[in-house]
């Protein structure tokens, strides 16, 4: 078993707000739904590894009352020891409030937790070498 991807949500027409959060400031990469789930509206999101192979997903769909995910998130995990940083610092540069309180606080890991333009919150980690 393994995981294929990861679901939040955003209001409906919320879609440019996700994309300057997962693919700008983030560095995802947008990739098209299928013909027959783009009526509902969302947008996808996916890293690749050096090789091509896909390393996170992140679909993004339209949620009519919406909430954002407060507590719930996806955790991220990065590569490379300064790739926390650097991916912190584009982050705030970009208008992006992130957490720094807990990044000690899970073994083996740096962590931060940040929150979409949405108000999803969105864990970043990195193993310690």
């Amino acid at each position: 078993m393994r995981l294929h991807h990861v679901q939040v949500a955003c209001p409906p027409g919320g879609e440019d707000v996700a994309r300057r959060f997962y693919a700008a400031a983030l560095g995802m990469t947008e990739v098209e739904k299928p013909e027959e789930l783009r009526a509902r509206g969302g947008v996808w999101f996916r890293a690749v590894d050096g090789s091509g192979g896909v390393t996170a997903e992140i679909h993004v769909g339209v949620e009519d009352p919406f909430a954002p995910a407060r507590k719930a998130h996806p955790a991220l995990v990065l590569e490379g020891a300064d790739a926390l940083d650097a991916v912190r610092h584009r982050l705030e540069e970009a208008g992006y409030d992130v957490d720094l309180s807990q990044r000690d606080t899970f073994p083996g890991h740096d962590r931060v937790h940040t929150f979409d333009g949405h108000g999803n919150r969105v864990e970043l980690l990195v193993a310690r070498d």
